[in-house]
């Protein structure tokens, strides 16, 4: 008996210690880790202040919502868009004027060609040819282009002038 007395008596000599230690590494682990949450919660208070949200599962969610409606709004103004630029496509924005002396009479240029155009080169060209005694007005519709009508030089060159400018 008084061996196994001896050799509790020595591996109580290592265990005490050895717990001593122990319990002192995991005491400066519980500090270590008490700082950290800590400082885990200093940002989380600073996050979650000014929102009116008690906890992150509800900001989270809130956050969620506002990215959904914003993402609806976005779609929204995204068609919108598409169809405003479809439309632009079809007014007639595109308009050039030229005066000229139709019959080489003396006089000023009181005539002129008037090309009105869409993207599409759809439109129509109104024409006045003014001499001495009458004056003429003639429009001519054009799709894509083209005229049903002949053409006078000055009223393709109106078309041409009017789908050069943007």
């Amino acid at each position: 008996m008084s061996d196994m007395n001896q050799f509790i008596s020595d591996q109580l000599q290592w265990l005490i210690p050895g717990m001593a230690i122990l319990l002192a590494v995991i005491f400066v682990l519980v500090l270590v880790q008490g700082g950290k949450l800590r400082s885990m919660r200093r940002k989380y208070n600073a996050m979650m202040s000014g929102t009116g949200i008690e906890d992150l599962e509800s900001l989270l969610v809130d956050l969620k919502n506002q990215n959904d409606q914003l993402e609806e709004t976005q779609q929204l103004q995204k068609t919108a868009l598409e169809a405003l630029q479809l439309k632009m496509q079809s007014i007639k924005g595109h308009v050039a004027l030229k005066r000229y002396n139709a019959f080489g009479e003396r006089g000023n240029d009181l005539s002129f060609s008037l090309a009105i155009l869409d993207d599409r080169r759809t439109g129509m060209v109104l024409t006045s040819l003014h001499s001495r005694d009458n004056s003429y007005i003639y429009a001519k519709t054009l799709q894509e282009g083209v005229s049903q009508y002949p053409l006078s030089p000055e009223e393709q060159e109106v078309i041409t002038l009017a789908l050069q400018r943007i």
